[in-house]
């Protein structure tokens, strides 16, 4: 009788447990997830102190990159390794600026190419270096699009050939002299596109409706600092 009472009681317990289950007590609520903290927008670079004047190009903290589409499949990333700019700037009217550069096509550093792949981009189908061996830009305006970014237009000349091209430049930052580095700093971002086949660049450009080949766009891409005038009473560090 006693084993009868436990089973039933037993049964209770489990037939209450299961029916507590499908009525269902109230889940835990889910962590509400915190809202992301508001990212503040930094103050553009202070170019009050920046001294007017020439600067120019250091090619130790300055890299010319490009990159064209192959295939549809990947871009192909290449640089110039030698090059100047010369700067004129007055930071309190920079849309007066003006920069003329100078990229000597021989420099052309390629990743990984295969035997005699360099002289055939080097060659008169693609860059022509042997009849033009540099490729200069000048600027011919400066329209200022925001506190610290600049649309720089300018005539690129490649293979005799000259066509307008727009930098997008971002200035970065700069100083107007450091006890380590007595001369002025300024610091620059900037990219732009063009079409290669517009100076006279046109093998390999794929067929219309195809991918097989080496695109037309060629995608540019500048970081580079300059120095100008140094800091009155500075001396270079021993």
């Amino acid at each position: 009788m006693k084993s009868r009472e436990t089973t039933a009681a037993l049964l209770a317990i489990w037939l209450l447990s299961v029916s507590a289950c499908s009525l269902g007590e109230p889940a835990p609520a889910a962590p509400v997830a915190a809202e992301p903290a508001a990212v503040a927008t930094p103050p553009a670079p202070d170019v009050s102190k920046l001294p007017a004047g020439a600067y120019k190009i250091d090619p130790s903290h300055a890299s010319l990159t490009f990159k064209v589409n192959h295939l549809g499949f990947a871009f192909y990333t290449a640089q110039f390794q030698t090059f100047t700019a010369d700067l004129q700037l007055d930071p309190a009217n920079p849309a007066t600026a003006t920069v003329k550069a100078e990229i000597d096509l021989a420099s052309l550093l390629l990743p990984n190419p295969p035997e005699g792949f360099t002289d055939e981009i080097l060659g008169p189908n693609w860059l022509g270096a042997a009849q033009a061996p540099k490729m200069t830009f000048v600027s011919t305006g400066v329209t200022m699009t925001g506190p610290a970014t600049a649309d720089i237009v300018g005539d690129l000349t490649l293979k005799g050939v000259t066509q307008p091209v727009t930098l997008h430049a971002t200035f970065n930052g700069g100083y107007e002299g450091h006890p380590q580095d007595p001369n002025a700093r300024i610091g620059f971002s900037a990219h732009a596109s063009l079409k290669r086949s517009a100076f006279g660049v046109s093998l390999g450009i794929p067929a219309p409706g195809s991918t097989m080949g080496v695109f037309d766009d060629v995608e540019i891409a500048i970081e580079a600092e300059f120095t100008g005038p140094a800091l009155a009473g500075a001396t270079p560090p021993v």
